[in-house]
């Protein structure tokens, strides 16, 4: 009788154990449809370089999940190295912030299937970047458009194109700007201020730093904002 207890007191420390949570505050889980094998990495902008913290390898199960710690939101990138199969298609940003979040993507498809849930502000990213990408394409558009006018020498349309480029710019600074300082609870403010806005007239920054809550201005962006202001004066 002695044993069997012993054997049992054992078997439960053991899975108690087994099942015991990560310390860390921050949980990225999800699938890759279709991977059977390859390694899937974890980084992060480390000054201005991406370096990777943490890897997994793949084999069979294309299920994941990586454990880290924030102090506060931020973006991270989920890497894919295919081994036999190649791809422009290897890397996914998450805006990360404290709890679990989920990622469900497919191999094939590995950044434009991804459905990410679990964080406001990766909800918030996803949104300005639909808007924004459209007027970055519009903008390589206009560049085209301007670089066919000086090779076929139709130096006349020169002055319309580049105005038309300048009004272009100006709505994708203003729609930049209006989204952080909606969104001044978030940490997505500041990244978006400094990640899309470094070039454009430091009002638009100042206005952006002085709208965004005492949290988020005590964030990682907020304080990389609140730097960049000061470097500029």
């Amino acid at each position: 009788m002695k044993n069997i207890f012993l054997a049992l007191t054992t078997a439960l420390f053991i899975a108690s154990c087994s099942e015991k949570k990560s310390d860390a505050n921050t949980h990225i889980t999800g699938a890759v449809k279709g991977l059977s094998n390859g390694t899937l990495y974890l980084q992060k902008m480390n000054d201005t370089v991406l370096v990777s913290i943490d890897s997994l390898k793949i084999d069979g199960d294309s299920k994941f999940k990586f454990d880290l710690d924030l102090d506060s939101p931020e973006l991270v990138y989920l890497v894919l190295d295919r081994g036999v199969t190649n791809s422009i298609d290897n890397k996914l940003p998450v805006f990360a912030e404290p709890g679990t979040i989920n990622v469900d993507t497919d191999l094939n498809y590995f950044f434009a299937q991804a459905k990410i849930s679990g964080s406001k502000n990766h909800k918030l990213y996803e949104q300005f970047q639909k808007v924004n990408t459209k007027y970055n394409r519009e903008l390589l558009e206009i560049s085209k458009e301007r670089f066919d006018a000086v090779r076929f020498n139709r130096l006349k349309d020169v002055d319309s194109i580049d105005k038309k480029y300048s009004q272009r710019l100006t709505r994708k600074y203003l729609y930049a700007i209006n989204f952080a300082i909606t969104n001044k609870d978030y940490e997505v403010a500041p990244y978006v201020a400094l990640s899309e806005l470094a070039n454009a007239n430091r009002v638009y920054l100042d206005t952006i730093q002085k709208s965004i809550s005492p949290k988020v201005a005590e964030s990682k962006y907020g304080k990389l904002l609140t730097e960049y202001m000061k470097e500029q004066k």
